[in-house]
This record gives C-alpha cells, sequence and structure tokens, in this order.
C-alpha cells in the first residue's frame, strides 16, 4: 500500500472538498435524487480510536479533519430527532473469514482502541456491531431503518474506499437512496478517496459536502 497521506486538514478540508466536487460534478447532475429530511438517517461508520489515535498502525492522518462536519449533522439529526447510527468495527477470528488473510490484524471487543470516539458517543446514538466491511451483513440495520421506515442514507466515517463505499454499495441494493459525505468520510489517500467517489456518483450515491446537506435542512433554522 501506497505511504499514508493527510490529504484533508482542517485548513483545506472545505478547498479540497470543492475540487472534488468540481470533478464529479456532471455524473452528479445526471443522477439527481432529492433528499427528504424526515425519510433519512444519519450513518456513521467506524470512528473508533483504532482510526482515529496517531499511536495506532491503523490511524488515518486525515480523519481528524471530518470530525467537526459529523458532529454537525449529528446535531442537526438530534434536532429533527431523526436516526443516528454508529456502528463499531470489531472482529473474532470465526467471524473476520477474508478479513482476517487479507489485513492479519482483528480488532477485537476487548481492545481499548475499538471504542468509538467520545465525541460521537454523547449524542445518545444507536450502536451497531459489525463484523466485515459492509454494515448490513449479519447485523440487524436493515430491520432498524425499516422500523423507522427511513428511504435515505447520509453516509459517513472511515474508511472511504472500504467500509463506507461498502456499505453504500449494500444500502443501495436494498432500494435506499445514499448521499455520501464527500468531506465527511476519510481514507488513507487522497486517491482512494476521489476513486470511490467517482464510482458511486456513476452508479450509487449522490456525494455531497456535509455544508450541502445541512443547506438541504435549513440548518440554520434549529442551530
Amino acid at each position: 500500500m501506497r505511504k499514508k497521506k493527510r490529504y484533508f486538514t482542517h485548513r483545506s478540508l472545505a478547498r479540497q472538498a470543492r475540487r472534488m466536487s468540481v470533478r464529479i460534478r456532471r455524473l452528479k447532475q445526471g443522477h439527481p435524487v432529492q433528499l427528504l429530511p424526515e425519510k433519512s438517517a444519519l450513518l456513521i461508520l467506524d470512528m473508533q480510536r483504532y482510526f482515529l489515535d496517531s499511536a495506532s498502525h491503523a490511524y488515518i492522518p486525515s480523519a481528524p479533519a471530518i470530525i467537526p462536519g459529523l458532529l454537525q449533522l449529528c446535531e442537526l439529526y438530534r434536532s429533527r430527532n431523526l436516526p443516528i447510527i454508529l456502528t463499531r468495527h470489531v472482529n473474532s477470528p470465526e467471524d473476520a473469514k477474508a478479513l482476517g488473510r487479507w489485513w492479519r490484524d482483528l480488532l477485537q471487543a476487548q481492545d481499548p482502541l475499538s471504542e468509538i470516539i467520545p465525541e460521537l458517543l454523547k449524542y445518545d446514538a444507536l450502536v451497531i456491531e459489525k463484523s466485515q466491511y459492509d454494515a448490513f451483513y449479519h447485523t440487524d440495520l436493515e430491520d432498524r431503518l425499516k422500523a423507522r421506515d427511513v428511504q435515505q442514507l447520509v453516509i459517513g466515517g472511515v474508511m472511504t474506499h472500504l467500509c463506507c463505499e461498502t456499505t453504500a454499495r449494500a444500502a443501495f441494493v436494498r432500494g435506499l437512496d445514499i448521499f455520501f459525505t464527500v468531506d465527511g468520510t476519510a481514507t488513507y489517500t487522497k486517491n482512494f478517496h476521489r476513486a470511490t467517489l467517482l464510482n458511486l456518483a456513476h452508479g450509487v450515491a449522490t456525494p455531497a459536502t456535509v455544508s450541502e446537506i445541512l443547506s438541504l435542512y435549513d440548518y440554520d433554522e434549529c442551530e
């Protein structure tokens, strides 16, 4: 794997997100989907110390920069009493399957690095544990969404090109409309990130910046 790059910083995040959005503008315009606030849920994947602690070998250098935007989305969804769902990725030797062979490393439930960062836990969100990239695989996520009549997902978290992209695809085949946050997801390199946006914009999801999503909800009215 190429060396990790901090392509998002707190100062560069908005600028980088705009540049990425320009590259996919035509694809996005070709598949216009309207966000329906009361039919949506916020799904934030794997914002755990394993990926956010700089001492961890799995640390994502760009991930800290996306936290403020994710917190804004959480504030918005809490203010509207709309579902907020966090995933926590943990593995056992039995459920890791190909992940264990591919990465040769298991993030087990008893590992302190498996904990979700406290900034997100304050929203009393639903936490779903998952064992694969796909947050729907062997979890009750689909049932939870159906129980709330959720028809659309706003997706954020890590990693852009693995768990976030795989979950977006899994949601799409279940009939959900996906809004994929350009600056609310992060991964190891800009190339991985941009490739996901390009692929999803072509046939799966509507990439959008956090500010675009907030504006669709008239967020200023509820601050």
